[in-house]
């Protein structure tokens, strides 16, 4: 097989494990009302079955990056996916809410290790002047898959089961893993000796679930409860001490170094954001339709489609803008837009009519890949080779930690206030933060300042 054959096989396989992934967010979403009733769950704990997922991911993932670089990315990427169709299969078989969280939990650990991976084999194999196109398709591919989620989602629930969403990925895995075994060599690694940094991946996955765990449970359990103020306590404590070892230590997990590029750090920051606005759509998009506006499963997956289906012509078109004319103008301009399409969706649910909600999740759809793909494009480019796993690692934590934290949010606004106007206004206010700080932390790189981007 020839290198130009190889590099456009890596990407389709790529973008089927981002499919999955992303199929999993909103797939879920749409099914959550009809688990909750045959499982005899609270809305909380249905909270869970999601947040489980993100949680575990969020925590992982940057350990996951970090693995890829020590132990090379075939064997890594195989044990991972093979885990994720194991753990999808439990998914399906669970008889309670505990054991559906368990397994969805599992299934974010083969998410951490397949999702870095995916970002730096795409990085390898494609040279500087094709990456951005590259990851929009990338991120094209795995759009399909969430903009057939929805409607996949409510299909399968109203006419099947349930448990078949989590059933549809192992035939999809085994085609992936097909293309890996036959496409892909690992690139020779270093002779320096790389080194795990355990106690870094503790201290995160620790300070990430007692945050969160604070979060989520504090309008339900009472603000004051010691449950909830020790472990909310502890995680910010455990924070800081993931950040004192990693700026302590030769080989981290997370290179805080990197963090000194504001333009690194604010695009980090872009792809959290992005996150956030996606749970919010996915996740209580779908809950408002099917509670408030009474629709079924079914349909309330072909209305979320509008706000998927745009992406998928979008996501390639950002990575050419990228390409073209650098990382920032784009970022700006996608925040923009999604920050005004967010602050429409949530001056409209008040009125309970979707073809007020129809024309902004159109626009928040076709936005949305500008949050993704050239903020990537300028993470992977500030870094070397030997750190592709490492940056793929950071910005996909920041994805992850984004829906962990915007689903902790959300429930939180949500559960106090029993209103959906509330989640959409605070995630528009987020993404009129990022504007602002983007404005004056995202730099132009060197071939946009001199006007050759292309």
């Amino acid at each position: 097989m020839n290198d130009a054959n190889r590099k456009w096989w890596i990407l389709t396989a790529m973008g089927g494990v981002i499919g999955i992934v992303l199929l999993d967010e909103t797939i879920v979403g749409v099914a959550l009302p009809t688990i909750q009733t045959e499982l005899n769950i609270s809305m909380l704990t249905s909270h869970w079955i999601i947040n489980s997922y993100l949680l575990v991911f969020a925590g992982l993932v940057a350990a996951g990056g970090r693995l890829g670089d020590i132990l090379g990315l075939r064997t890594l990427f195989t044990f991972g996916i093979l885990l994720f169709g194991l753990a999808s299969l439990a998914c399906g078989f669970a008889n309670s809410g505990i054991y559906l969280i368990i397994a969805r939990a599992m299934q974010g650990v083969g998410a951490a290790i397949i999702f870095p991976a995916s970002m730096a084999m795409i990085t390898i194999v494609f040279p500087d002047e094709e990456r951005g196109v590259a990851l929009g398709i990338y991120g094209t591919i795995g759009t399909v898959f969430l903009a057939l989620g929805p409607l996949v989602g409510g299909l399968v629930t109203g006419f099947m089961s349930w448990r078949w969403i989590f059933w549809i990925n192992p035939p999809i895995i085994l085609l992936i893993i097909t293309l890996v075994l036959i496409s892909w060599i690992d690139p020779p690694r270093g002779k320096t000796k790389e080194r795990f940094d355990f106690a870094g991946t503790a201290t995160l996955i620790g300070g990430v679930g007692l945050t969160v765990f604070a979060i989520m449970q504090g309008p339900d359990w009472g603000w004051l409860d010691p449950f909830v103020i020790v472990p909310l306590l502890a995680g910010i404590g455990l924070f800081g001490l993931f950040v004192t070892i990693e700026l302590k230590i030769d080989q981290p997990l997370i290179d805080m170094a990197l963090f000194k590029n504001s333009s690194f750090a604010a695009c980090n920051f872009t792809v959290f954001t992005a996150q956030f606005t996606k749970i919010a759509v996915f996740i209580f998009g779908a809950l408002y339709l099917q509670h408030t506006l009474g629709m079924s499963s079914l349909q309330a997956g072909i209305a979320l489609v509008a706000g998927a289906a745009p992406s998928i012509p979008s996501g390639f078109i950002a990575g050419k803008i990228a390409d073209r004319y650098g990382s920032r103008i784009p970022t700006l301009g996608g925040v923009f837009v999604v920050a005004l399409s967010i602050l429409w969706i949530g001056i409209a649910v008040h009125w309970e009519s979707y073809l007020l909600l129809l024309p902004a999740l159109l626009i928040w759809g076709a936005a949305l890949p500008f949050l993704f793909v050239p903020p990537m494009r300028a993470i992977m480019n500030e870094v070397p080779l030997n750190k592709q796993g490492l940056a793929g690692g950071i910005v996909l934590c920041a994805q992850l930690l984004g829906g962990t934290v915007g689903m902790a949010l959300c429930s939180t606004v949500f559960s106090s206030s029993q209103d959906y106007t509330g989640v959409f206004l605070m995630t528009a206010g987020l993404a009129i933060f990022l504007l602002i700080l983007g404005y004056f932390k995202i730099e132009p790189s060197k071939a946009e300042k001199h006007g050759d981007a292309a």
